[in-house]
């Protein structure tokens, strides 16, 4: 199993596994809706061209060690929710842990991406991976920075990244 991935682990409501090509069709929903990346700059504006840039990034990163998303699946229903993962990320050229979220349209407002983000910090530091955890949001995205905050994450800095700015949440192990 590749290093940082949470395969097999549950939370309360969400099962944990690899994302697979056969997701696609599933994840693909989450670009058809402009509010689900009306923060970043920089994505293809074709929906599927966009989602396939995102798992040929998904898949490399399990090649290469550098940790990647999990498929967030409902326990109940064992239908595809959102993305959640523990990512390797270079900010301000220094390297960086990061939770990683993002939840289908549908799902928004119901708990799930603070749910898998606190499984993500707690798998970390239980696991030693690191002694902090970061998570990019773009500065207009206050959703995403309200999850990092009940994660227990405080604004540790602005910056830039990927062309867009960003504040970076951190935690530190307890």
């Amino acid at each position: 199993m590749p290093k940082y991935l949470l395969e097999g682990e549950t939370s309360n409501r969400l099962q944990f596994r690899k994302i697979t090509q056969s997701d696609f069709d599933s994840w693909l929903p989450f670009y058809h809706n402009p509010l689900s990346t009306q923060y970043w700059d920089g994505l293809p504006s074709d929906p599927i061209k966009a989602c396939k840039e995102q798992f040929d990034r998904i898949f490399e990163r399990y090649e290469k060690g550098l940790g990647g998303m999990n498929a967030l699946v409902l326990k109940e229903t064992q239908q595809l929710i959102g993305i959640c993962g523990l990512l390797v990320q270079n900010v301000d050229e220094i390297e960086e842990l990061e939770i990683g979220y993002s939840i289908l349209p549908k799902f928004w407002l119901q708990g799930f991406a603070i749910e898998a983000a606190q499984k993500c910090k707690d798998f970390a530091f239980k696991n030693n991976f690191t002694k902090s955890l970061i998570s990019i949001i773009h500065v207009d995205n206050v959703p995403s920075q309200k999850v990092a905050l009940k994660n227990g994450m405080y604004l540790d800095k602005t910056t830039t990244y990927k062309d867009n700015p960003v504040h970076i949440f951190r935690v530190n192990q307890g």
